[in-house]
């Protein structure tokens, strides 16, 4: 036998392992036609931010994988009430060459919050609970201790589910394999081993929307009161089961048999994986939920279809139209959050857990959406590629980009701005980069600036504006939500 010259087999081992990589990067384990394989291309090609300038530019997926420090993705899209295409990218756990796949599964957080709405809805519907009732009437094993902030106004699971209970208890930050797991009552009481504040009121009822992941782990406990069954059991039956929701579960931690499916989460940096690949949620009804996009396409479709009246496969039109209704303002629903785009409203969640990020959105009308799910502690890329999906499919209204102008800064102020921050209680900086500003927080964002002192950023859709103390200098910044950075040098 004749041995080929090392060059060549050299030549031929890089072909074979970058032809390897390349494929492993994108995971689509179903033959597509020719003209679906070019509208993903169209999605996977054409990624945009939320604001428009002279200087804007279209994103291929890789690209922004890698300026977001992701590791895996998955999508899927659903176009006419069907899940049109599903795909992976990249790693679920980078050291053991695992592939993301369409059937890995990834903390969804506070996605779960929609599904759990589903299933209070669900008791609601069968007549075993009242939404605008006392929560007390239905908390049986703890009851939540009013006191003068409530004004002696009562909270019932309409102001739970819709964040309008006024209660304290943001997100929640889970517990690391090996921790000891606190019991549902120690988190509402703030009590060890639990991690969080007590979970009590700061105003009363029904005055304003105000995120509570608190409130919702109030609703799981009123859920588990009412049944008589573990929250997760519940759940399995009367909601994801029904909806053929049949690789998701609320189990906490997650069952041996779903282990080899799961994607390892990690930091923001994308290199640091989270200690034991993800941590424990016993809040399940507000971050609970494993699932993958092809599962939440499905609970997008079976939505879309009982809102249209042509499914009752948990809750009934009638049922759907309440859960999808604001409550007190424009978009705080019944455990999701509508938006209006152009003439279209959408139903909508994302959720974030530590290492994992995930957001979806759906139409009322159409049956059109997406779903993405990240193993990365970094937001931005799931608004992109909704966009990206928009306009390769044609949704009217949806992508219509703010428009800005932008201005190059002289060397003095650039200068002024220069330094390390305080932001959201870590240290985040900005730094000089060829005469443009960056924003390293932990992602790398360039700053576009609008004026002197007010710019943006791709990565998130929020304006900004530095800050001066009484001596003319500067001292932070700020976003349009009065969310400070206080510079520290």
């Amino acid at each position: 036998m004749t041995l080929k010259p090392f060059p060549f087999i050299l030549t031929a081992l890089l072909f074979f392992q970058n032809s390897f990589f390349s494929k492993l990067f994108a995971q689509s384990e179903h033959p597509v036609s020719k003209e679906l394989a070019e509208k993903i291309k169209q999605v996977e090609n054409n990624l945009v931010p939320w604001v428009k300038n002279q200087d804007t530019i279209k994103y291929n997926i890789e690209d922004r994988m890698a300026k977001y420090n992701i590791n895996g993705l998955s999508i899927a899209v659903i176009k006419n009430y069907k899940i049109e295409w599903t795909k992976g990218y990249g790693w679920a756990n980078v050291d053991e060459k695992q592939p993301v796949t369409t059937s890995t599964i990834f903390q969804a957080g506070s996605i779960s919050k929609s599904l759990n709405g589903v299933g209070v809805l669900k008791l609601v519907q069968d007549k075993k609970l009242d939404l605008n009732a006392d929560i007390n009437n239905y908390l049986i094993t703890w009851k939540f201790p009013y006191d003068s902030l409530s004004k002696n106004k009562k909270i019932t699971t309409a102001n739970l589910l819709s964040h309008t209970a006024g209660l304290s208890g943001h997100g929640y930050g889970g517990y690391m394999k090996g921790e000891k797991i606190p019991s549902i009552y120690n988190i509402l009481d703030g009590t060890k081993p639990a991690n969080s504040e007590a979970v009590r009121s700061m105003y009363e009822p029904g005055k304003i929307a105000e995120y509570s992941g608190g409130g919702i782990t109030i609703s799981q406990l009123i859920v588990t009161d009412i049944t008589k069954m573990k929250y997760e059991d519940y759940m399995w039956e009367q909601v994801l089961k029904p909806m053929g929701m049949t690789q998701s579960f609320f189990n906490q931690p997650p069952p041996e048999n779903k282990q080899s499916l799961l994607a390892s989460g990690y930091l923001f940096d994308g290199k640091e994986m989270v200690e034991g690949n993800y941590n424990i949620y016993p809040e399940k009804a507000a971050a609970g939920l494993w699932t993958n996009p092809t599962d939440l396409g499905k609970y997008i479709i079976e939505t879309q279809l009982s809102l249209n009246g042509k499914s009752d496969k948990v809750l009934s039109q009638e049922t759907t139209k309440l859960r999808l209704t604001p409550y007190i303002d424009d978009e705080s629903a019944l455990g999701v959050f509508i938006k209006q785009k152009g003439k279209e409203k959408y139903f909508t969640h994302s959720g974030g857990t530590k290492g994992f990020i995930c957001e979806y959105i759906g139409s009322f009308e159409k049956g059109n959406g997406v779903v993405v799910m990240t193993n990365s502690g970094n937001p931005g890329i799931s608004g992109e590629i909704f966009n990206s999906v928009s306009i390769a499919y044609g949704w009217k209204g949806f992508y219509s980009p703010t428009i800005k102008k932008t201005i190059s800064l002289p060397d003095a102020v650039i200068q002024k701005y220069v330094g390390e921050y305080m932001w959201y209680g870590k240290p985040v900086s900005i730094v000089k980069k060829e005469n443009e500003l960056w924003l390293n927080a932990p992602v790398k964002s360039k700053m576009y600036f609008t004026s002197d002192s007010d710019f943006y950023i791709n990565e998130k859709e929020m304006d900004y504006k530095f800050t001066k103390d009484s001596n003319d200098i500067v001292n932070g910044f700020s976003d349009s939500n009065n969310r400070k950075a206080e510079k520290i040098r």
